[in-house]
Order: C-alpha cells, then structure tokens, then sequence
C-alpha cells in the first residue's frame, strides 16, 4: 500500500471521504488544502462501467479546455507539402517536416508533447509506432491529430485541445488545469471535460455509464464529484 506524507494525511483529514461534492465547491475545496511546492495540476478521474474488451464500448475523444491546460504543449508536424508545413510554424508548431524529423524519432528524439500529421505522412509514422505508440504520441483519426487542416489543428491544441481515452482498468484521466488557476476556470475546464465523456457514451452500454469521479491536485486526497450538477444522464 502508498504510504502518503504528513502534508496529504493532514488534508485527507478535512475531507469527507462520503460526500459527493459539487465540482465547483470540490473545486474550491481543494485550492484551500495545503499546497505543494510546485504548481500542482488538478484531474479529473472517471471509473466507466464499459467493457474494455468489447471494441465498441472504446471511450476515446478529445475536448477544448476553455481555459487551456496551463503548460506549454510543444507540437510536433509531420508532412511534405510546403504550404502546410508553413501553415503548421505559423499556428505555433515547434517542429514540422517529413523525412529529416522522422530519422530524428529513430534515433530516440521525442522533444514534443502532441504529434499531427497529414493522412499521406501515416504509412512512414507506422514505422515509428514502437516509440511513438508507448508515449501515447501516435495521431489518429479519431483524436482529430491526422487531417489536412494543419494550421487549425494546431492552433486548437495550442490553445488547450486535449485527448481522453479509457485505460484497461475502464477509467479515464483528464488533467484540467493547475491549481493557480481561479476556481471558476478549474470548474469551466471540468464541466467541458464532464460533457464531453458522457457524450461519449457507447450506444451499447447499458446500465451506469459513470460509476464514479472524483477531482485531485497531483499530491492531494480525492473528493466524489457529483455529476447530476451537469448531467441528468450517466
């Protein structure tokens, strides 16, 4: 078992371990526990009641924070036409090319946080998949990180476009921002993020979707959200 530290005890003791908290007062709840030396992120975390096995029972998106992230995200480009390679520095990418960036890879560069690519640049990023898919770096369809709309892409993720997938253990982690943040943008950044996995919801899921959340900083105890603030469905 994780033995925790005095500063995490000592706030777990204000907390009540049976409530189901709004998220704006779990919210505000935690940003007045002790703090951390360092800027803490806070997440939110979902048990789902779907079948990880069954292919179509996946829970996989992505959300805009409305507030953003609250960390630099450095954006890597892979792509061979000029124009959108231009497009791609333009939005903020730190990186964009084609051949030269993937020898890079190989050799065991990973100096980036978000890959995006155009769908002609997939058949050489499979020869990456070893390193790429481990850090969960791997652009897909389906998080919106493979198209042609380069310098839109980037600019939404520049701006605090993230991607959720549920693990093997069917959950689901989201950070939603740091705790420097005001409370009212924490909350605005959860409830996008609230809306966005139920929406998610697989048609072949019967029975609770949700089956709990909870909202935590980094090195602090976990309050229950109760989500029928922002859902009468989940």
């Amino acid at each position: 078992m994780k033995k925790h530290g005095k500063r995490y005890n000592k706030s777990l003791e204000k907390c009540d371990a049976a409530k189901m908290y709004k998220l704006s007062e779990a919210v505000e709840f935690i940003k007045g526990l002790d703090k951390a030396k360092f800027d803490e992120s806070v997440d939110l975390a979902f048990n789902l009641g779907v079948d990880v096995k069954q292919s179509d029972q996946m829970v996989r998106g992505t959300v805009t924070l409305p507030h953003g992230t609250g960390k630099s995200v450095k954006v890597c480009v892979f792509a061979r036409d000029a124009n959108l390679l231009s497009d791609a520095t333009k939005a903020g990418a730190e990186y964009a090319g084609a051949d030269d960036l993937i020898e890079k890879v190989k050799g065991g560069w990973i100096d980036f946080d978000v890959v995006v690519a155009t769908p002609d640049m997939m058949k050489d990023l499979s020869k990456l998949g070893k390193v790429l898919g481990p850090k969960g770096l791997m652009p897909s369809p389906k998080a919106g990180t493979v198209t042609q709309d380069i310098g839109r892409t980037v600019k939404e993720v520049k701006k605090g476009k993230i991607e959720y997938k549920v693990d093997k253990g069917a959950n689901v982690h989201v950070a939603i921002g740091k705790l420097s943040f005001d409370a009212a943008k924490l909350t605005e950044n959860g409830i996008a993020v609230i809306e966005a996995v139920v929406k998610a919801r697989p048609s072949s899921v019967k029975g609770v979707y949700i089956k709990k959340c909870v909202v935590s900083s980094t090195m602090g105890p976990g309050l229950k959200v109760d989500l029928h603030e922002h859902t009468a469905t989940v």
